[in-house]
């Protein structure tokens, strides 16, 4: 005997109908939910036949809970393909998770599932859960192939996918409502500049730049707020180091896709059931400048690895990575500040910044413009120390103008006069084809 998930095989991945989460054509939603919810369950409880394949099982089930309903064969093929995706996707996401067209998935309750297409979120009529131990389900088999669990004991994960997508959840009792899911969506085709520019998050001249930088090991710090797209742009940045360097990526769930021969990724991990065994990003970073590491890349800091960060930076680790929450340049020193007093080192505010304006080179600012495109908005050098305060210059700038009557962001891109500090740090590296942006404006 077989249970629900050994029976899957071949046999079920049968072309599938365009209808999935075509609610709009059926009459009676109400009826096709509670007979999914009857399917389900049955086939959960029971055991499937040696005799019968999967297909005929599901087939026989869903012909004995609809006997006595006017189904049309629509309808039929409906349920069909809702089970189906019990068994070999992941529910009622299935077809979400594989529509490139979607970057976020929110589900929170079951029947309040949002999603965000071209940077709006729209809440999803057509897909339900049955109810909540239906979502915790369907998380648990999400995360499964990752070693990370979800219960009473563990009632919260953060962890990629199998595609590189994010996944965060919340469950009772850290969740009052019920579970809250959240699924970002790894963009296979955001991955080079060329697409950055092709959407307008950026002009040709600033990826040149941003390439140069890269290649030229200066220390960026990626900056933006809450789905910016700080990590897809860390991730296009990597994809300009040479291949000859040793490149170590430092993550809570590892998300950076990068293509390089010699990449270590290093995973943080969380505490046991006994609340032991935790490895944080500091611990990582710590560990890292023991590995010989030619770059090292944070996907985000946020706490005291912060000083260790800048540690590696000002001590040879030139090319270093990283992202950081804030919502301007000045926000990300300050924050960067505050990360390094709050951890509990006795260093005066002055020595701080100084330490962090030795450290850093640029920071590149990423936004979530009110149309929902993202666009790159500064790319600035710590200019000078003067006084007690960093000093900061704009190389590249978008500024808005207004709305066109469609609703979206109206504005131009601006390139400062005069030459940054940081191309004479790219040029000792024998990296000079930038002159005719500079050279040539000034």
């Amino acid at each position: 005997m077989k249970t629900l998930r050994e029976a899957f095989d071949v046999q079920v991945k049968q072309k599938k109908q365009d209808i999935l989460n075509d609610y709009d054509i059926f009459p009676d939603k109400k009826l096709l939910d509670k007979l999914r919810t009857e399917i389900i369950e049955n086939l959960i409880d029971n055991e499937m036949p040696n005799n019968v394949s999967l297909t005929e099982w599901i087939n026989d089930d869903i012909d004995k809970t609809i006997e006595g309903y006017d189904l049309s064969n629509l309808e039929r093929s409906h349920l069909f393909n809702l089970i189906d995706n019990e068994i070999n996707g992941y529910g009622p996401i299935s077809e979400l998770l594989e529509d490139d067209n979607i970057t976020e998935i929110m589900i929170n309750s079951p029947d309040e599932i949002y999603i965000e297409i071209d940077g709006q979120l729209v809440k999803d009529e057509s897909v339900s859960f049955i109810n909540d131990e239906h979502i915790i389900r369907t998380v648990q088999r999400l995360i499964e192939p990752t070693g990370r669990v979800i219960d009473a004991t563990n009632p919260m994960v953060d962890s990629r996918l199998f595609d590189g997508s994010r996944i965060n959840a919340v469950i009772p009792p850290l969740s009052v409502k019920g579970p809250v899911v959240t699924i970002r969506k790894f963009k296979e085709n955001m991955t080079n500049i060329d697409e950055l520019i092709r959407i307008g998050s950026l002009t040709p001249y600033m990826a040149r730049f941003l390439d140069a930088a890269v290649r030229g090991k200066l220390n960026i710090i990626v900056c933006g707020g809450t789905g910016s797209g700080k990590t897809t742009l860390l991730n296009i940045l990597t994809g300009f180091i040479e291949d000859n360097e040793r490149i170590i990526t430092i993550e809570d769930a590892a998300e950076l896709r990068l293509n390089q021969p010699h990449v270590i990724s290093l995973e943080t991990r969380t505490t046991n059931y006994d609340s032991e065994g935790e490895i944080t990003i500091r611990d990582l970073v710590i560990n890292s400048l023991r590995m010989r590491p030619d770059r090292i890349i944070v996907g985000e800091v946020r706490g005291n690895e912060a000083f260790d960060m800048l540690q590696a930076m000002n001590t040879g680790h030139d090319g270093s990575l990283t992202t950081l929450h804030a919502n301007s340049a000045m926000d990300a020193l300050n924050r960067l500040e505050t990360m390094v007093l709050m951890g509990g080192f006795d260093i005066p505010v002055k020595a701080v910044r100084e330490y962090i304006n030795s450290a850093i080179d640029l920071i590149v600012n990423i936004e979530r413009m009110s149309d929902g495109r993202r666009k790159i908005t500064s790319i600035v050098e710590l200019e000078d120390f003067k006084g007690d305060e960093i000093k900061l210059k704009e190389i590249f700038a978008f500024r808005q103008k207004g709305l066109t009557e469609q609703g979206e962001v109206d504005g131009e891109y601006i390139l400062f006069d005069g030459i940054p500090k940081v191309y004479k740090k790219i040029k000792a590296r024998g990296i000079d084809d930038l002159d005719d942006i500079f050279y040539k404006k000034n």
